[in-house]
């Protein structure tokens, strides 16, 4: 009996294991509480920014669309105004909870934001709602729509507006209100924050958020007038400018820029590459312009523009495309110019359909998909930083294989890039190609097995893939400048939208969800 009432009990034992198990499920209901609070807020805030919409199709009396878009911003409201009352104030973020809050965030937010279209029942089928939407809030401009015209004033509206408010990260605009509300946002900018690290203007991020927004804002405001002057309405200027500047690419005619004059496109073309490189740049260029030039990755930002343009401007001219003689050289070099910043940048206008020109620079134009804008912008695509670093890198071990004794270091702007970055970097880019190469494998697969329906060739997939990826918006065939995605399978569509929003938060915080270890205690 004495051995029996005093052996200490073994780790199998209920004495020990049900304590442990009740911290482990009260951890796990404090991170539940902790996430809700912030899909709540999220949720919350996207179904008052229906309200702006709202009122323009009260304005334009479009009676039936304003009571849908308005019952959707009610529905909205109401639910995130529950979740973030119901659970209180949870407490400060970890970092691991802080990549899974971005992830949800933005899966409920691209959720959400299908209400006024299915509401309205402009886009009736969930399907395709959740493709567009996400397509908004993930700036990617890939659209299921033949004629975005024909939508009333205020979901145009809606549409412009998702990808302005995802140009700069719903989250990164939460980072300057939640540690109001009490939730930290030091995690959240790390998981959001758009390049390799993020670039602080101020000791804290609640500053350094607000003053990037006012950059945001004031470039946006800017470009509205000075697109006003030129053959645009006003409301199109609106909603071009906000889809400009957050890189998106959505429209207002089935025709993208084609049909305005030089001067809009003109104005475009310097906003595009305003909005491809840092804001956090910009911000301090107001200072010092100085700083344009001593930055060694926006120097690689327009090089990359440059020699993209020269090499479709010669592409066009060699392979037949376009007379100079007709055409004339302002609009050869229009063109060009306008067409690599729309790739590299990943905003997704177009001015001419670069669908049917010659193989060669299709093949380019696939190959601009993968580089993106500086960190720190609203591009998408792998980013010029990363495209440096990995280029230095390779060369330092292409060195080291001729000098196996020498010490080589990776350097970039002048100074040396961490082993740690490097491989950081090196990770992002094999997790990028992975998804490119398997995203390419299961939409063909999945086109293949349609019936009774043309399947997407190999360029239409392989573009369809990069363009999501990338957050782009047009690719090559059957998805090209002139047509749209209304054709992919729905199946291909949740996968195209999946590959948008994994593409928009840089990988990592998507996959991260699926990670077991990402949930435990």
């Amino acid at each position: 009996m004495h051995g029996l009432t005093d052996r200490p009990p073994d780790d199998d034992s209920p004495v020990r294991s049900r304590p442990l198990r009740s911290r482990v499920r009260t951890s796990h209901r404090r991170q539940f509480r902790r996430l809700l609070y912030i899909i709540g807020a999220v949720v919350g805030a996207t179904g008052a920014a229906m309200l702006v919409p709202a009122a323009v199709a009260l304005v334009s009396r479009e009676w039936s669309d304003a009571g849908g878009i308005a019952a959707a911003a009610g529905v909205a409201m109401a639910g995130g105004l529950a979740m973030w009352r119901g659970v209180g104030r949870p407490g400060e973020l970890t970092t691991r909870e802080g990549f899974a809050a971005v992830g949800l965030a933005w899966v409920a937010m691209s959720a959400v934001g299908t209400l006024p279209y299915l509401f309205t029942g402009a886009i009736p089928s969930i399907t395709n709602a959740f493709f567009e939407t996400t397509s908004g809030f993930t700036t990617t401009g890939a659209s299921i729509l033949e004629d975005p015209g024909a939508l009333g004033n205020g979901l145009v509206l809606w549409r412009s507006l998702t990808q302005w408010i995802g140009g700069m990260g719903i989250i990164v605009l939460s980072i300057a209100v939640l540690p109001l509300l009490g939730v930290g946002g030091v995690e959240l900018a790390r998981a959001e924050s758009p390049g390799p690290r993020p670039d602080r203007l101020t000791p804290r991020f609640r500053e350094t958020a607000k003053r990037l927004w006012l950059v945001y804002l004031g470039l946006t405001v800017l470009e509205m007038v000075l697109l006003s002057f030129g053959d645009m309405s006003v409301f199109q200027a609106i909603n071009h400018s906000l889809t400009t500047m957050s890189t998106g690419g959505f429209g207002t005619e089935s025709t993208s820029i084609t049909g305005f004059g030089p001067y809009t496109q003109w104005v475009i073309i310097l906003f595009m590459f305003a909005a491809g490189a840092s804001f956090a740049l910009h911000f301090r260029a107001l200072r010092d312009p100085g700083v344009y030039k001593r930055s060694g990755e926006f120097r690689l930002y327009a090089s990359i523009v440059v020699a993209a343009m020269v090499l479709l401007v010669i592409g066009l001219v060699d392979g037949g495309d376009v007379d100079p003689a007709v055409s004339g050289i302002e609009q050869l070099v229009r063109d060009g110019l306008f067409t690599a910043l729309t790739i590299v940048t990943t905003t997704g206008f177009a001015t001419a359909d670069f669908g049917t020109w010659v193989p060669g620079l299709q093949i380019l134009v696939v190959g601009l998909m993968f580089v993106g804008g500086m960190a720190g912008s609203t591009a998408g695509g792998v980013k010029s930083f990363r495209v440096g670093v990995l280029t230095r890198s390779a060369a330092s071990d292409l060195r080291r294989l001729v000098h196996p004794r020498g010490v080589f270091v990776t350097r970039f702007d002048g100074r040396a890039v961490p082993p740690d970055l490097v491989r950081n970097v090196q990770s992002f880019f094999l997790f990028y190609m992975f998804l490119f190469m398997t995203g390419t494998f299961a939409l063909s697969v999945i086109e293949s097995r349609a019936i009774d329906v043309v399947g997407l060739d190999l360029v239409t997939s392989v573009s369809a893939v990069a363009s999501a990826l990338g957050n782009i918006g047009p690719g090559l065939g059957l998805v090209g400048p002139t047509e749209n995605f209304a054709l992919v399978q729905p199946a291909g569509k949740w996968l195209l939208s999946g590959l948008m929003l994994v593409g928009r938060l840089e990988i990592f915080p998507i996959l991260l969800l699926l990670t077991p270890d990402l949930w435990r205690r």
